[in-house]
């Protein structure tokens, strides 16, 4: 598997972030869908990365920097037909290096509270992330878990 930053251009990446917004939008209501669209994951306070093999896009995700010292995983999605092949759990482990590499203190994300968001609850147990009350811009919402780690 390759990791590489992603300029968000190609028609790969759009179809994979659509299924990621479809997929929300099965769970949460829009009040409660934290999944930024293209146009946002442009902002330069976020890197963006799709991981690839054999020419075929697998996955994605980005690091948002919040501070100097704190920033937020946005945006992991596998795609639907390379699911439980190990590329969140290998993309999840470039974003923590690359967040320590950059002298980040803390980690912290958003996901979906619904059962169909417990493979990604527990991936992110799986690396020492915890359960947490909502930070940065976030509120309370039963839709939503928010979760940390120190790095």
């Amino acid at each position: 598997m390759q990791i590489k930053i992603d300029d968000l251009k190609g028609s790969e990446i759009h179809e994979l972030l659509r299924e990621h917004l479809r997929n929300m939008a099965l769970h949460s209501p829009p009040e409660s869908i934290h999944a930024l669209d293209i146009e946002a994951l442009r902002q330069p306070e976020i890197t963006f990365w799709t991981i690839w093999e054999a020419g075929e896009l697998l996955g994605c995700g980005a690091l948002k920097e919040l501070d100097s010292r704190h920033a937020e995983i946005k945006s992991m999605r596998t795609s639907s037909r390379h699911l439980r092949r190990g590329v969140a759990k290998t993309l999840l482990q470039h974003i923590l290096a690359e967040a320590k590499r950059r002298g980040y203190v803390r980690l912290s994300l958003e996901t979906g509270a619904a059962a169909a968001f417990d493979p990604a609850r527990q991936l992110y147990a799986n690396f020492g992330f915890t359960y947490c009350e909502p930070f940065a811009d976030y509120v309370e919402d039963p839709y939503s878990v928010f979760m940390t780690r120190e790095i």
